[in-house]
């Protein structure tokens, strides 16, 4: 699983230009899931996101997690961050987990996350959708479940 999260002042997402997801300071979550992912992938990066301490504390050090700030979460499910681009100039996508699989670990992932408490937010599996965002700091991190250990 690979996740690129990105710190928002705010984030939204429409599709068929209408919005189905909107939030303010928090993080836009842009979620990759591949076929050797299980539920425990998710478990993982659900943990380290919530803890994750990005957010500036009094002094403006990097020094709160989401949590801390009561922020909020929007999910927006993204096969492409499993592309090979070794070979040839066009991406492969083959270990990008199928339909099925992907969307049950992302409802997952998602339901873990609303156990926070948090506002959590979300495109449309499988939809063409447009993200707006505006980056705070900018602070960009990606994560990827299979090098936790």
């Amino acid at each position: 699983m690979k996740i690129i999260i990105q710190r928002v002042s705010q984030a939204s997402v429409k599709v068929d230009g209408e919005t189905v997801g909107s939030i303010g300071k928090g993080l836009l979550l842009l979620i990759g899931v591949s076929e050797e992912d299980e539920t425990t992938d998710a478990d993982w990066m659900v943990q380290k996101i919530l803890n994750l301490r990005i957010f500036g504390d009094v002094e403006g050090k990097m020094n709160l997690s989401v949590h801390d700030i009561s922020g909020e979460i929007l999910c927006i499910s993204q096969f492409t961050l499993l592309a090979d681009y070794k070979k040839g100039n066009r991406p492969s996508f083959i270990r990008a987990a199928k339909p099925q699989k992907a969307n049950q670990i992302f409802e997952y992932f998602k339901s873990e996350i609303a156990k926070s408490g948090l506002k959590i937010q979300s495109g449309i599996f499988g939809a063409d959708m447009k993200v707006s965002l505006l980056n705070d700091g900018p602070v960009t991190i990606a994560i990827d479940s299979k090098t936790k250990d």
